[in-house]
């Protein structure tokens, strides 16, 4: 007797493999609980990725769902970077099998869905919270009585009732991917361009229990936790067992990523983040904006001395890599004023700084300020903003540039040493912001460009734009391309790699160089103010 094929299929298109749904499987754990048969038993969940064909996933779920007179559910997860190839998914999975049962959730499609095509083509939506509204909605379509209506509000219970997900994770999924977990769900901040802003507060799961499925998933083997909490020290308390959990658990290879708070680390918490040694810690720390009527202007409450100040000591005192985010395109902000507070954070060096550009996510509340502030966002996903009262389109996709280039050269680590050489005169915005206007008329490109030739560009731009002495350049390209790990060969260093530079040489170099540029930016600066 042949295996019986699926009746319901959990799915979604990952951004890449390294990523796992946790969505989908809480939507798989609870199919088990909620109602008198184990429906769990009947499920499978098969990830793919964007990259994959579209053809190819089609394919992949007719074929497992093979030939059945049962009725046979597909439910997608649905996202802001998936949307778009996962419609086509489901149009041709209807046209191959119109009886298919197709079922869509996630926060793209839990707003504004009413014109979306990939509502168009689905049977049902269930928007919100899916753990115990898809079990029930799975239930009448294979028992009956039949759904009336195509929208199912997701029904939120109480966090005790929803069964924990952790047990989904195959042993393939802890070996090669990131686990993500969840200590709490929701924010009580209300910062209008997040979904989170929608929520009333933030829940906490039992923390005993929590703590029982990480030991669980620990002792299985995994070592690559990323929590997906909005603000994971919100409660002190628990923040402070999470990390003593982790601390009594140290081994090679453990990865912690966490959303903190930027203006919330009281002594307690310091005190546990010194003691983590180097490569465990991954802070992802939201700014968003330094400006305060900006703040105020997008409901968005921080305190920003206490932020500048716990950002300085994460640098100084702990081994945390610091993730952290700045957003260009906020109502009100001028570039002027966004260059402010890239300065000011980068004076505080951190190891990264993501450069986001706006994005008006479906149901969140920072369409209130769309005729106030003239705010005109792209139609297709992700929707980023094309322009504001304060930023032309024109300064806008400069910008969009500049942020590509900033992955490329500073947030990549492939520059260490030569970076703030570039940078060092009175605004470091203003410094790069020169550098990726050169590289775009000298290249045209933000995408495909090698290790080589950054390097070679970034030589030639040192050289021709600021005046610094090529042997000096070569030198801190020559170091900065070793510790990179490349194996190419830039023009620019032939026959000149440096091996095993002295960290002193180095440091004097910077220092001369910076004291250049100074005096070079001072001939320069009115090309920065004259485009604010």
């Amino acid at each position: 007797m042949g295996v019986l094929p699926p009746q319901i299929i959990l799915t979604t298109l990952n951004a890449k493999y390294i990523h796992a749904s946790l969505g989908l499987r809480y939507l798989l754990a609870n199919l088990a609980r909620h109602g008198g048969d184990d429906l769990r038993a009947r499920a499978v969940l098969r990830e793919f990725t964007l990259a994959r064909p579209t053809q190819d996933v089609v394919d992949s779920l007719l074929s497992e769902l093979g030939t059945s007179d049962q009725v046979q559910i597909v439910g997608f997860g649905v996202y802001i970077w998936n949307v778009t190839a996962t419609t086509e998914v489901i149009r041709r999975l209807k046209q191959a099998r119109p009886q298919l049962l197709i079922v869509i959730g996630g926060p793209e499609v839990s707003y504004e869905y009413e014109t979306q095509e990939i509502f168009r083509l689905a049977d049902h939506l269930v928007t919100g919270w899916g753990d115990v509204s898809f079990a029930k909605l799975c239930r009448s379509l294979i028992h009956g009585p039949k759904p009336l209506m195509k929208v199912h509000v997701g029904e939120q219970p109480a966090l005790a009732e929803i069964v924990m997900p952790y047990a989904e994770y195959s042993s393939d999924d802890l070996a090669h991917r990131l686990l993500y977990v969840e200590a709490s769900r929701g924010c009580p901040f209300k910062c209008e361009f997040c979904l989170s802003s929608l929520d009333k507060t933030a829940w906490a799961f039992d923390l005993d229990g929590f703590l029982a499925e990480l030991d669980g998933l620990y002792k299985r083997g995994a070592r690559n936790f990323k929590f997906v909490d909005r603000t994971f020290n919100l409660k002190i308390e628990a923040s402070a067992r999470i990390l003593e959990f982790f601390l009594e658990r140290l081994s090679p290879g453990l990865f912690l990523h966490f959303e903190v708070i930027p203006d919330q680390l009281p002594d307690r918490l310091k005190d546990q983040i010194a003691r983590f040694p180097e490569g465990v810690l991954q802070f992802e720390i939201g700014i968003q904006s330094f400006d305060e009527q900006v703040q105020k202007t997008i409901s968005r409450r921080q305190d920003n001395a206490r932020t500048e100040a716990n950002v300085r000591w994460l640098v100084e005192h702990s081994h945390a890599h610091l993730h952290t985010d700045l957003i260009f395109g906020l109502p009100g902000e001028t570039l002027a004023g966004f260059a402010h507070g890239f300065d000011r954070l980068y004076k505080l060096a951190p190891h990264e700084i993501q450069l986001g550009v706006l994005k008006r996510l479906r149901g969140t509340p920072i369409v209130r300020h769309t005729t106030a502030f003239q705010m005109n966002y792209g139609g297709a996903p992700p929707y980023t903003i094309l322009s504001n009262s304060t930023i032309d389109t024109d300064d806008m996709q400069a910008f969009v540039r500049l942020a590509r280039y900033w992955d490329l050269i500073a947030n990549s680590g492939r520059f260490k040493t030569t970076l703030p050489i570039l940078l060092s005169g009175s605004s470091a915005f203003a410094g790069f912001q020169r550098l990726s206007e050169w590289l775009w008329r000298s290249t045209r490109s933000t995408t495909g460009l090698t290790p080589e030739q950054l390097t070679d560009a970034i030589f030639d731009y040192a050289c021709t734009q600021i005046g610094l002495a090529p042997a000096d350049i070569r030198i801190s390209l020559s170091a900065d391309y070793q510790v990179s790990g490349a194996r190419g060969n830039p023009k620019c260093l032939r026959g000149g790699i440096e091996r095993n530079l002295p960290k002193a040489k180095l440091r004097q170099l910077a220092q001369r160089q910076a004291r250049h540029r100074d005096s070079a930016a001072t001939d320069t600066s009115h090309r920065t103010t004259s485009t604010n």
